[in-house]
């Protein structure tokens, strides 16, 4: 038991691994959508590729969604709205109106103890009034009939009567009114302005739109409408080999296809149509694998890489999955080209790329003609990645978006001119959705903020903001020790020279040369590029005691950079600028002045570890070159030659660059290079022969 939990232990890595990509596959599985898929792919406007269709079943020949659609609105647009009468509404609106009256009344003429003739004639005639213009009705504007003329007819159900009403036949609260003032100005009562306003308090519509009525009754109208013209009968060619698919034969094989979908509800077995999405999707998530393992096996190694690039592969691949099935004709508006800038920034090109094709066809196994949407995804993708393949500047995101527009526009148009020989069909609504997916890929931006959050990677961006010698540790180091300040921008420049000769990530060496020393801002004056005044506190300790506070200053920057929340990768270069070697000035100084005291390397030796990446190792070298230049007397272009050699091979002797992935042509580049630039600083000229 004991052996097979090291053994578990040991391989814990490759397990997670497993699990990470069985966990994304299950995932995959249950997001397809559960139908089989048409054997068949076709393009209007191209040469059948398959072998001749026959009919296999009976079918009908679908109209094409635009004939059917004019048809639909063709019906509907004689389509009668239904309205309802509200009985109840007249008589609550009659009571009020006697009770205002009587109140009103008596308010002005006192109550009566008998029959009184004239507020019986006023009452009256309002009640009439009323009664008229609610026995018309009152109709309730809405969309339907707003704007309509005065002869549109709508249906009126009364109970479980439905009468057919011209809108002249009834009133709206504004033409109520102006009927109650004629009648009032022509009755010749004595009392028609409190009549007028108690009429106008009364008014009510009684007579409102029906909405669920005139939904069934419209749905009645639209299931008259054929979807379909002509038969298809079993055993009739379709299409043969090399014929060109047609705008009939187009929408021949259309009606075919959703006839095929239609029968698979009935007759299909989804337990294999699973096992087949399964097989596909395992396989291409081990094709990503292999390609991982062969080309990026550093990304690979790290689990939090693998695991962000699997979940944006899983949300595009979800998203697509979602509108597929609640609204395909939406596709065009999801940002695939959100997977490969996001991949390109924090990765490179060839990964972007490879991720982008991974989300393509997965997701190419459930949209319809693949080929076209792949197609369409794969040009505008590749020039996404080539548009943030330098990204410097967050203007760059706004010029990827237009790019990637201008990029669906042409595919389009191409497309559209292969299929039907020319632009009549140019729809401008796909046109939006392709500007609205272009507009979304800037939600790539907060995206890879959130991303650098999640996951600890950095960002080219960041780097450059985090380069900016205005940021407060900076600030503080160039006010604090002002001399590690102009060693760091020295380093800086030297480092990122190198760099870009070997193709080494110049962005991010120059931020790690800028914090490496941040360190030493605790007790400047104890390093000796910051003392100005002659005196040298270190002539007050024993060699121990400088070796350690020389020594801390890495230990301190560690603290500083993780307190100011720089970035691990930054933190790294403050770890590594030194290895594990030893403070050599002290460890000699101890090892000649006390021979006979048995010296213990670990008090005067750096914590490490030794770099382990280009950049890293490139800083070590730059750091140790920049700093003992310092000490010669008269540089010349021979002994700064000399001294660049000297301190390379032994750090090469010492083993500093062992985890790194710098060959022995690098370091000849690197010495190369760090010559020439120490030369610069010190105007040394080189001297020619004389003839």
């Amino acid at each position: 038991m004991h052996r097979y939990l090291v053994w578990l232990s040991n391989r814990h890595d490759l397990i997670g691994k497993i699990f990470l990509f069985i966990a994304v596959i299950a995932l995959l599985v249950a997001i397809f959508p559960r139908e089989g898929k048409f054997r068949y792919e076709y393009q209007k406007g191209k040469p059948w590729q398959h072998d001749d269709l026959i009919a296999p079943v009976d079918f009908g020949i679908l109209k094409p969604a635009e004939e059917l659609q004019s048809e639909l609105n063709a019906v509907l647009r004689d389509a009668r709205p239904y309205f309802k009468r509200q009985n109840s509404i007249t008589e609550s609106q009659i009571n009020l109106l006697i009770n205002s009256f009587n109140k009103a009344w008596d308010a002005r003429f006192g109550r009566s103890t008998g029959d009184d003739p004239e507020r019986s004639r006023h009452l009256d005639t309002a009640l009439s009034i009323l009664d008229t213009l609610f026995t018309r009705g009152i109709v309730a504007l809405n969309n339907e009939i707003e704007g309509k003329p005065s002869g549109f007819e709508v249906f009126v159900i009364d109970g479980n009567l439905a009468s057919r009403v011209a809108l002249s036949r009834m009133f709206t609260i504004k033409s109520a009114q102006q009927y109650i003032e004629v009648w009032l100005n022509g009755s010749g009562l004595s009392e028609t302005e409190m009549l007028n306003g108690l009429l106008i308090n009364a008014l009510r519509q009684n007579v409102v739109f029906d909405k669920e009525n005139t939904t069934r009754a419209r749905e009645a109208l639209t299931r008259e409408v054929p979807a379909t013209r002509g038969m298809i009968q079993s055993g009739e060619k379709i299409i043969s080999r090399g014929e060109l698919v047609n705008a009939e034969k187009y929408q021949i094989l259309e009606s075919l296809r959703t006839e095929y979908s239609q029968r698979l509800d009935d007759t299909f077995r989804f337990g294999n149509v699973l096992t087949g999405q399964a097989l596909l999707i395992s396989l291409t998530i081990v094709v990503f694998i292999l390609f991982m393992i062969s080309f990026r096996k550093d990304v690979f190694a790290e689990n939090k890489n693998l695991l962000m690039i699997l979940l944006i592969i899983l949300g595009m691949v979800a998203a697509a999955a979602m509108v597929i099935k609640s609204e395909p004709g939406l596709l065009s508006l999801l940002p695939f080209c959100l997977v490969p800038i996001i991949i390109r920034v924090f990765f490179d090109t060839r990964l972007a790329f490879f991720v982008h094709v991974v989300t393509l066809v997965l997701t190419g196994f459930m949209v319809p003609n693949g080929f076209e949407f792949i197609f369409q995804q794969l040009i505008a993708g590749l020039i996404a990645i080539i548009s943030v393949a330098g990204l410097r500047r967050r203007s760059q995101f706004f010029l990827t978006a237009l790019a990637v527009f201008i990029t669906y526009a042409f595919v389009y148009s191409g497309m559209l001119l292969i299929q039907d020989g020319s632009l009549a069909g140019f729809d401008f609504q796909q046109l939006l959705l392709f500007g609205g997916s272009a507009l979304f890929t800037l939600f790539s931006y907060p995206l890879i903020f959130l991303f650098e959050k999640l996951f600890g990677h950095v960002t080219d961006v960041t780097l450059m903001e985090l380069s900016d010698t205005n940021t407060p540790l900076l600030r503080q180091l160039s006010l604090l020790a002002p001399g590690t300040f102009q060693h760091s921008m020295q380093v800086a420049n030297i480092a990122e020279a190198a760099a870009w000769e070997i193709g080494a990530n110049t962005l991010l060496i120059r931020a790690g040369a800028l914090y490496h020393d941040i360190g030493k801002m605790d007790m400047p004056a104890y390093f000796i590029e910051n003392q100005t005044s002659g005196v040298n506190p270190h002539d007050e300790l024993s060699y121990e005691e400088s070796a350690r506070i020389i020594v801390s200053h890495v230990t301190r920057g560690i603290e500083k950079a993780k307190k100011s929340k720089l970035p691990e990768v930054l933190v790294d270069f403050i770890r590594t600028h030194h290895g594990t070697r030893v403070a050599e000035y002290f460890y000699n100084r101890q090892k000649l002045e006390f021979p006979e005291k048995e010296v213990n390397d670990l008090d005067f030796r750096y914590p490490g570890p030794v770099p382990y990446s280009r950049e890293t190792s490139i800083l070590m070298m730059a750091d140790s070159v920049e700093a003992a230049s310092r000490s010669l007397k008269k540089p010349t272009a021979e002994s700064i030659g000399i001294l660049v050699e000297n301190i390379i091979d032994k750090q090469v002797e010492m083993q500093q660059f062992v985890n790194s992935e710098l060959t022995l042509k690098d370091i000849t580049r690197i010495k190369k290079i760090l010559k020439k630039k120490l030369m610069s600083i010190y105007h040394v000229r080189i001297e020619y022969p004389v003839i």
